[in-house]
């Protein structure tokens, strides 16, 4: 036997002399030299040094490939210009000359394929250990020796665990070679040799699509079998992606990896994109060739070639998924007019695919590159919205996992941005159909308050259909992965996160963007949960309302609008058991049964809320009361009859047209009419479950009503209460929400609940309207504008006849004035508020509305500005009524649309709609005195804001005292400023406040005086309207008209000589006036020149003067007045002894008299009815200031005044 190294020599020998040009080295000397290696009659070292080409020339020759592949893919990304193309093509023809050429023979390689083919895995391997990664397998014939030895490796686990059913092939037979691998028997002798010969192989798997599959499938068992351990198999999809790059379409269908949770799965994806691309030169050139076949059909992709490109599109994603989806979604975020085609075009992908893509989305979504804001950082990045409305519709089309977006959703909250809830807002939307936006129509709002199925119908913008389906997979992902809670939570938090962390350096305009986002994604989500939730799963994942605001710190709002679903339902199904425990069909039944079903849901929520406040407040409002305000809805308080109705007439209008088509065919008309007139039932059953609802839920409240208020405090206080933590929070949560408020203040009101004042709680929400228009965002500011809007329609109903004021408003408790004491003056006296008064009040609140929306929109704020245009066009069907207040606003809404054209787009769109829209409601405005009945007797001048609208720059069109104007600017400006103060409108209504004592005599009076007045007006008008029409020619007409002018001019002397007459004062008394001017004039320049004077001695010495001065006034004006006869003066004087009697009582009945008011100065300003003559004085009993009726105005300065 010839010793091994004269053995490698002779073959070293032979090899030599084929490495010559032009010769080939024969598969026989390759073949005898795997043998004597196989058998160990060589070394391998020995002859690896024979062969060529060297190991530097390999490792040359993979860099210059790999350089190639990447220029390649580099040109193919580049715009090339037309004459450049041509010169690049020659190369390219050239270089590709010089690839056909006879490629040098590779001995190492020639060796390699022998060795593997005799089934010597491990000289095999040391020969690819020398050479670069994936260098030798990316020779088919070395790929595919390997690939066939893995086969005969694999052969009796493949049979035994990953054959599937009915499945036939052809048996392979292992090697009879003894240094083979040992062929594996099962998944532990799998990781011993095949693990290695698959990393060897590597994208080159792909050439054998047989061992491609069986692998897949015993990775598929592999993972039943031993699931956790998730390591061991991520090796071998790893390799999977590798190849699956290279492989055929139709092996995608194999490869799933739906076994592994989302972030494994999502790591693995990860590293296919973004890794497995840059590893072999043929990966490199795959990728460039995948952006350059998607960049060919996205250019050609319209809605009418949606089927051709979406096959194209299918056939592409099948080997290389993360490459296409990544440059589909960059077009994407620049042309959202692409998403509906792509969407579409989608139908074609696998499983895989469709996993891959949720994977892509996300990874754009969260792209730290990418900007979320646009360049004026006042908007949300157009690419964002994009990408979300994407998610909405790929996400309800196809069945992808939902999971990993939802989960990437949630920890952006926690982690406090809040932008990407435009994602989830999107997916509900399009999956459940449930839209959010606060431009509904009346008739959406009214089909809102509805059941389910009239919310469906008429209550969105789009019909909603096929959402069954979609609803449900959304539903599932939150159930499964336990999200539904959380992300309730975190967006209930994350509002005042947007405030007051996250708007720190951000836009106003922005922070108000978001702030929206987050509460209406809020509503939208909740709004899901409570529809597609069942009961049991409801109750068992919201826990208790105590629990969510003081654990898990929800605002009180949103903790309710979250429980109250929960309420809904127990109540329901007590009421269920209930009525089966007791079988009894009768109504008065059903009620009491109903009543105990509140009572045994609700007493352990009245238990709880008590912890949410401080015990003060329970002094006012009963928990029962505020837990009934926040649990019921206005599904609750009325039936929408009217949009039951309308709805059914639709469907019955769609049945008469489905009928008269002829072009339909009829089975397809048989089924459409079916299912109209099953939607007709469906709601007729509706209407009628809700109505007998309705009637319940108004019995209960019956019956509570008497417990709601307690009359520990004053009423103000409990309205104070009552709008600061039940009706302002709630008429801003959603539009449904303002409807409700304004509803339930009114229901309150017709229950007769005792301790409610309806006068002040309008008075208060009309009053003082600035500063929660100044604190609104714009979402907030149109459901403020809503909840203002139906509060004035009822004050409109009450104020445009007097039949229905005096039915729905005349003995309620809520319009009374004024209580007298008891046991004095005939016992227990009540003091409603009369028609007319009321018709001053409701100018009043007009006045005031119109004295807010001027301020606002001369500030120049753009938060001020933007809010009150809103809210001034949601009210605008009942206000502005008077005529001189619409002018007024229509002149500062012009100079907005002048000032405002260049600088501030947004707010000149708003503003000129306005005003366009305000002017076409200038035909049902009319002038003050048809709105309320303006009084004017001899002896008390009009006010100055008669014809003059705040901020108007018109003269006042009667003539007004100085000194009466300065006191009605300063009332107003009192109030403004001032805790607890009130003006009168105008001394006309204090007039008819005292004729209200006098059983209504003095009004006739007046009304007489006021109608000779009109009447002689009249003639003169007529006589003028004459006069021009007479032609005046001739010279006797021309000396008639003289005459007649003259004759009218001293008429109108002796008039105005003898009002000034009556309005004259002493000389003493204006001495006595100029003299208290002089004071102040002195008090204010102490305080310009840096004294501090107290601001309540100033108004006080202020309205001291003035109320003496109007009572000297007033008693001169009485004296120079013709005399009267005896009996009524002396009447007069009895009646002015008894007011001053109920006004100052006597310090015995002190602790039983019952006061309307009786209210601290720290107190918010309140707004008292300016008809009714009010003042305030100290408290005997409680040491707080009191408003009591019709002072004596000289009595003013003995008053003391005390706060608490």
């Amino acid at each position: 036997m010839c010793e091994p190294l004269t053995l490698c020599h002779i073959l070293g020998f032979k090899f030599k002399f084929y490495q010559e040009p032009n010769e080939e080295t024969p598969k026989s000397l390759y073949h005898i030299a795997a043998a004597l290696l196989h058998h160990n009659l060589i070394e391998l070292e020995d002859l690896y040094v024979h062969l060529m080409p060297l190991d530097a020339a390999i490792i040359e020759e993979h860099k210059r490939d790999i350089s190639e592949a990447k220029q390649i893919a580099r040109k193919l990304v580049m715009v090339v210009l037309p004459s450049e193309k041509s010169e690049d093509k020659e190369k390219e023809k050239e270089k590709e000359e010089e690839k056909n050429e006879k490629p040098p023979d590779n001995q190492k390689l020639g060796l390699l394929e022998a060795l593997l083919r005799i089934g010597d895995w491990r000289h095999a391997q040391s020969i690819m250990d020398q050479m670069p990664s994936f260098y030798a397998t990316s020779h088919k014939a070395i790929a595919l020796a390997l690939c066939r030895l893995v086969h005969l490796t694999v052969e009796p686990l493949y049979r035994r665990a990953g054959v599937p059913k009915g499945a036939r092939g052809c048996v392979m037979h292992p090697l009879r070679n003894k240094g083979a691998p040992p062929p594996a028997e099962s998944f532990e002798e799998l990781r011993r040799d095949t693990f290695s010969m698959l990393c060897y192989l590597g994208p080159h798997l792909s050439h054998d699509p047989i061992l491609f599959a069986k692998i897949v499938r015993l990775g598929k068992a592999f993972m039943k079998e031993f699931l956790s351990t998730v390591k061991l198999i991520a090796i071998l999809v790893i390799i999977l992606w590798h190849s699956f790059a290279l492989s055929a379409a139709k092996l995608n269908n194999q490869l799933s990896c739906a076994l592994y949770p989302n972030p494994s799965r999502y790591r693995l994806y990860g590293q296919w994109k973004n890794e497995t691309y840059s590893s072999h030169p043929l990966l490199v050139k795959v990728k460039a060739q995948t952006v350059e076949r998607a960049k060919y059909i996205m250019k050609r992709l319209t809605k009418e070639n949606v089927k051709q490109s979406g096959r194209q599109i299918g056939k592409l994603s099948h080997s290389n998924p993360t490459i296409l989806f990544d440059y589909m979604l960059s077009q994407i975020q620049w042309y959202d007019n692409l998403i509906v085609p792509v969407v579409d075009s989608l139908k074609y992908l696998t499983s895989l695919n469709y996993d891959v893509l949720a994977y892509c989305i996300i990874e754009a979504l969260a792209n730290p590159e990418k900007e979320k804001m646009k360049h004026d950082d006042t908007t949300i990045s157009s690419w964002l919205q994009s990408l979300a409305s994407l998610c909405g519709s790929v996400f309800r089309k196809y069945p992808i996992e939902l999971a990993g977006l939802l989960q990437y959703v949630t920890n952006q909250l926690k982690a406090g941005k809040s932008f990407d809830l435009l994602i989830l807002k999107e997916v509900v939307q399009k999956m459940a159909g449930i839209e959010i936006t606060d431009e509904m129509t009346s008739e959406q709002l009214e089909a809102m308050t509805g059941g389910e199925q009239l919310k469906a119908e008429g209550g969105y913008f789009g019909q909603i259909r096929n959402t069954k389906k979609s609803s449900q997979r959304l539903k599932d992902a939150l159930l499964d992965h336990e999200l539904a809670l959380p992300l309730c939570l975190l967006m209930a938090q994350q509002r005042n996160g947007v405030v007051f962390l996250e708007g720190g350096e951000k836009h106003l305009k922005l922070v108000g963007h978001l702030y929206d986002q987050c509460h209406d994604t809020l509503v939208q989500f909740g709004g899901f949960l409570a529809s597609n939730l069942s009961t049991e799963d409801y109750i068992k994942r919201v826990p208790s309302i105590d629990i969510l605001c003081n654990q898990f710190h929800t605002p009180h709002d949103a903790a309710f609008f979250l429980s109250r679903p929960m309420y809904a339902h127990q109540i329901l199904s007590k009421y269920d058991e209930l009525k089966k425990a007791e079988k009894g069909n009768r109504q008065q039944q059903k009620v009491h049964k109903y009543v105990a079903a509140c009572e045994q849901v609700m007493t352990p929520v009245h238990e709880a809320v008590v912890s949410l406040h401080p015990a003060r407040v329970w002094d006012d409002l009963r928990p029962q009361f505020y837990a009934t305000f926040w649990s019921l809805t206005m599904y609750d308080l009325a039936v929408p009859h009217s949009a039951y109705e309308r709805e059914v007439n639709k469907l019955k209008a769609q049945i008469k047209a489905i009928e008269e088509n002829p072009e339909m065919p009829l089975n397809k008309k048989k089924k459409e009419k079916e299912r109209c007139t099953a939607l007709q039932e469906k709601l007729q059953e509706e209407e009628k479950k809700q109505l007998e609802h309705v009637q319940r839920v108004l019995h209960r409240l019956k019956l509570e009503k008497d417990n709601w208020l307690l009359a520990k405090s004053t009423k103000n206080e409990t309205i104070t209460k009552f709008l600061q933590l039940c009706l302002f929070p709630r008429c801003i949560f959603s539009s449904i929400d303002a409807v409700y408020c304004a509803r339930f203040v009114e229901l309150v009101h017709q229950q007769k609940t005792p301790n409610f004042c309806t006068l002040l709680c309008y008075d208060r929400v009309f009053s003082a309207i600035i500063y929660t228009v100044a604190s609104c965002t714009e979402n907030e500011s149109h459901r403020y504008g809503r909840f203002l809007c139906c509060m004035l329609e009822t004050v409109t109903r009450w104020h445009s006849d007097r039949a229905v004021y005096e039915k729905e408003c005349v003995n309620y408790p809520g319009f009374l004035t004024i209580f007298r004491a008891t046991g004095f003056d005939g016992g227990n006296k009540a003091d409603q508020l009369d028609y007319e008064n009321f018709r001053h009040v409701v100018h009043k609140w007009h006045y005031m509305l119109t004295k807010a929306s001027v301020h606002c929109l001369e500030t120049g704020d753009y938060t001020h500005i933007r809010n009150i245009l809103i809210v001034l066009t949601k009210i605008l069907p009942c206000y502005p009524k008077v005529l001189n207040l619409g002018q007024a606003l229509e002149c500062r809404v012009h100079k907005i649309c002048l000032e405002e054209k260049d600088k501030r787009p947004d707010l000149y769109a708003l503003a000129m709609g306005y005003s366009g829209r305000l002017k076409s409601q200038k035909v049902h405005m009319v002038p003050e005195n048809e709105f309320h009945h303006k009084e004017q007797p001899a002896r008390s001048a009009t006010p100055a804001s008669q014809q003059n609208g705040p901020g108007s720059t018109g003269k006042p069109s009667t003539s007004t005292s100085k000194t009466e104007e300065g006191t009605s600017e300063d009332g107003d400006r009192g109030k403004e400023k001032s805790q607890g103060t009130t003006k009168p409108v105008n001394k006309a209504n204090s007039a008819a406040a005292k004729v209200t004592t006098s059983n209504g005599n003095g009004a006739l009076n007046s009304t007489k005086a006021v109608k000779e007045r009109d009447d002689k007006e009249k003639i003169v008008k007529e006589k003028k309207e004459k006069k021009d029409k007479t032609p005046g020619s001739t010279p006797e007409t021309k000396a008639e008209n003289r005459r007649e002018k003259q004759r009218d001019e001293r008429a109108g002397k002796e008039d105005r000589v003898a009002r000034e007459g009556k309005e004259k004062t002493p000389k003493a008394d204006r001495e006595k006036v100029k003299a208290e001017e002089k004071n102040n004039k002195d008090d204010k320049t102490k305080a310009g020149n840096g004294e501090p004077m107290d601001p309540s001695r100033e108004r006080d010495t202020i309205k001291e003067s003035k109320n003496k001065e109007k009572g000297d006034r007033i008693a001169v004006a009485g004296s120079l007045k013709s005399p009267v006869p005896r009996s009524e003066s002396a009447e007069s004087e009895r009646d002015h002894k008894r007011r001053k009697l109920d006004s100052h009582s006597s310090p015995s009945h002190s602790s039983s008299v019952k006061f309307l008011l009786c209210l601290p100065e720290r107190c918010l300003p309140v707004h008292i009815p300016a008809a009714l003559k009010i003042f305030k004085e100290s408290c005997p009993t409680c040491r707080h200031g009191i408003w009591k009726s019709q002072p004596n105005p000289r009595d003013l300065e003995t008053i003391p005044w005390t706060s608490a």
